[in-house]
């Protein structure tokens, strides 16, 4: 059995990137969503291990000091990350793992798993991007235009990432992306088994036609 690859995705927001996340693993039996931690309270309905790992600041901090955080980031007085055992535990049962997370995160994941393969997730254009923010409806026009220029920001960094996803076409997108991290299995970092095996065989044909 290979060992899992770990897919970082991250996005502006309004691209779309938690739905594809959910099709991934709906239409696609070897993926598993990485379960964040954070030191927030629970929220009605919200279940440990499952939405996330609810932790004390004292646990968390001292997980930090460990090296046991991938990445990790305080928001409003809390703490929230990505716990690195429950990821690799994963990664070596031979699933592929799906992190969603932010620039600043996926770059700290890079350094620590620099095999891991990121994508960035857009819409076709801005202009499609800002009519996505507007038609939920749910936000005022100063929250879209704070998103907006926070999606600014991030675009600075796009080039860090392995590939680009478009996400127009909501099918097409998710097969692509499934592609994407099933061609990464088959990257010479990820298939040295093989490689040892082919030299050595190839070795010993050399050998017998001395």
């Amino acid at each position: 059995m290979s060992r899992g690859i770990l897919t970082v995705i991250s996005g502006f927001s309004g691209a779309g990137k938690g739905t594809l996340m959910r099709r991934l693993t709906e239409d696609y039996d070897n993926y598993a969503l990485s379960v964040s931690m954070t030191t927030r309270a629970p929220r009605e309905g919200e279940r440990d291990g499952i939405e996330y790992f609810f932790v004390d600041t004292e646990t968390f901090q001292e997980r930090v000091r460990q090296g046991r955080m991938l990445e990790y980031a305080c928001y409003c007085g809390n703490y929230y990350g990505t716990p690195r055992d429950y990821v690799r535990d994963r990664l070596d049962q031979g699933r592929d793992v799906i992190l969603e997370i932010e620039i600043q995160g996926a770059l700290q994941v890079k350094k620590l798993v620099p095999d891991c393969l990121l994508l960035f997730v857009t819409p076709p254009c801005a202009g499609e991007l800002r009519r996505r923010l507007e038609g939920r409806g749910t936000e005022t026009p100063e929250v879209i235009a704070r998103r907006l220029a926070r999606a600014a920001e991030e675009s600075e960094g796009i080039e860090a990432y392995d590939y680009i996803v478009v996400n127009d076409d909501l099918e097409a997108c998710v097969r692509q992306i499934h592609s994407m991290v099933q061609n990464a299995h088959y990257t010479p970092a990820r298939q040295e088994t093989l490689i040892k095996e082919i030299r050595g065989e190839l070795s010993g044909f050399s050998k017998g036609a001395e």
